[in-house]
């Protein structure tokens, strides 16, 4: 974690894998939680608002029978260590800014100056300087020259 950075949320890796890094000057709101099976990377500057959830895995399995095997283990010995959750990394660049009640999913990048409107749902890659929102986010404008 970089100076300056203030977390209100949760930070959670799983007990087979994980990694999350935030830089400088990095605002985490309450109540928001980021969880990585993988790789979450978050650059300098970057603000996420309340209620934020950032996955870069499915945290369950597809199939019934593993999901229930997974909930298991966790309740009588803890996250299991070998499992699949088609973890893919998530990169958040410097300036980006994410919207209250947003969800960032698994194998995402937002770009550089980027805006994620509030109760938005990025199932894709986000273009720098681009402002998106909507379930599934969508490319609502880019922000020119003199907004950045």
């Amino acid at each position: 974690m970089g100076s300056f950075t203030h977390i209100k949320g949760e930070l959670l890796t799983f007990a087979h894998a994980g990694s999350i890094k935030i830089g400088q000057y990095c605002f985490i709101g309450e109540d928001t939680r980021i969880w990585s099976a993988k790789s979450i990377l978050i650059g300098d500057r970057v603000l996420i608002s309340h209620n934020v959830n950032i996955f870069d895995n499915a945290t369950h399995p597809i199939s019934a029978k593993l999901r229930h095997e997974q909930f298991k283990q966790i309740i009588t010995s803890g996250h299991p260590k070998g499992i699949d959750l088609q973890e893919k990394p998530i990169v958040i660049s410097d300036d980006v800014l994410i919207g209250c009640m947003s969800i960032i999913l698994a194998g995402v990048t937002i770009g550089e100056g980027a805006i994620v409107g509030a109760g938005s749902v990025v199932t894709k890659d986000v273009p720098p300087w681009t402002i998106v929102a909507g379930n599934p986010a969508r490319i609502i404008r880019e922000i020119p020259e003199d907004e950045r």
